[in-house]
């Protein structure tokens, strides 16, 4: 999992909707020279993610990647209007010492994770429900919005669940009502079932789940936001949403078997959570959250008191193999710097 490139500045993109961005008329200019289009691709940040039915782009941006001037000037018409739009500001401000013509932050890292692959997962950053969705792996997604370098439906079940959103919502940050996706808390410590990447259960149920709500967010004209905000209405008994409901619960329920956990046999309810808002007068009252479709406080907590159980006892086999491997790097000798691999939760 990575974040997004930093781009830091609105004269690399194309978007009618910012004001400091470039056109898109200017965008059709650029496109008449046919080279230009390697240099040119789809820019996603979160709000356009969970607002388009389709999760398509509206915005494009030019990336350099880490090239020298030398290198970028081999596109021309792009090169100089990113002389125009983005130096003077550049070289006025902090970044004045920094190649003008490349993002402050151009991940090289997720770039190269990313070659060869004709998808990957996204989520964004701040959401109100966990959303993720698929998208073109050329797509540039800013930071600090999260890409996963994972392109089957057995990972797209693995994180479009109940068991995920438990842990998610439990060791993620807030703001206000929505939840913030980070990968450091909310994916690298996830303990994943075993064997889910071949799980062919997960695969074909993350198929058919993420096929339907494709097809019924173009039909009804609806972002990510809205489509689980219409699932998580008591009210609403669209066909189409009540089939996605259906799909969620098998899902969950492979999931769950994918654990071993046969034994915990939930059902879905919609329930109200609560919080505590404290007045000015230093009184506490009870703040009434929206209705969510889930299972109830009993099941959530059984399933992740096992999901904390699993973090701690990968951690403690991952020390176990670290010190084994420290041994055996000793008796020859030498051992490679920075061997050591991630710890779990504890």
């Amino acid at each position: 999992a990575f974040a997004g490139p930093k781009i830091d500045d609105s004269g690399f993109i194309f978007d009618d909707d910012d004001p400091g961005a470039n056109s898109l008329g200017v965008l059709n200019v650029m496109r008449e020279d046919e080279r230009n289009a390697s240099r040119i691709f789809p820019l996603m940040n979160g709000n356009d993610m969970l607002r388009t039915p389709d999760l398509s782009p509206c915005r494009w941006v030019i990336d350099f990647g880490e090239m020298n001037e030398d290198q970028a000037m081999a596109w021309p018409s792009l090169y100089r209007l990113l002389e125009q739009r983005v130096k003077p500001l550049r070289l006025a401000g902090r970044l004045r010492d920094y190649p003008w013509w490349r993002f402050e932050r151009p991940r090289p890292d997720l770039r190269r994770a990313t070659i060869g692959m004709k998808r990957f997962l996204m989520h964004p950053f701040n959401a109100s429900h966990v959303s993720f969705g698929f998208l073109p792996a050329d797509t540039i997604v800013a930071t600090p919005h999260i890409v996963f370098v994972l392109d089957t439906w057995s990972a797209f079940a693995t994180l479009q669940n109940q068991v995920h959103e438990l842990w998610v919502r439990f060791f993620g940050s807030s703001l206000k009502d929505d939840l913030r996706y980070t990968a450091s808390d909310c994916f690298e410590t996830f303990p994943f079932p075993r064997s889910w990447q071949e799980n062919p259960i997960l695969e074909s149920i993350g198929s058919r789940y993420y096929t339907h709500r494709a097809d019924l967010m173009i039909r009804h004209n609806e972002g990510l936001t809205t489509t689980y905000n219409r699932f998580h209405d008591p009210d609403e008994q669209d066909p189409d949403i009540l089939r996605l409901r259906e799909l969620h619960d098998e899902m969950d329920r492979a999931v769950l078997d994918a654990y071993g956990w046969t034994d915990i046999q939930p059902t879905c309810e919609f329930l109200l959570d609560h919080e505590d808002d404290e007045e000015e007068d230093g009184k506490v009252s009870r703040r009434r959250k929206p209705w969510r479709y889930r299972w109830p406080d009993e099941t959530r907590d059984e399933v992740l008191a096992r999901l904390l159980e699993l973090n701690a006892k990968r951690a403690a086999e991952e020390r176990v193999q670290g010190a084994a491997a420290g041994a055996s790097s000793k008796g020859k000798g030498k051992g490679p710097k920075g061997s050591e691999r991630q710890g779990g939760l504890f």
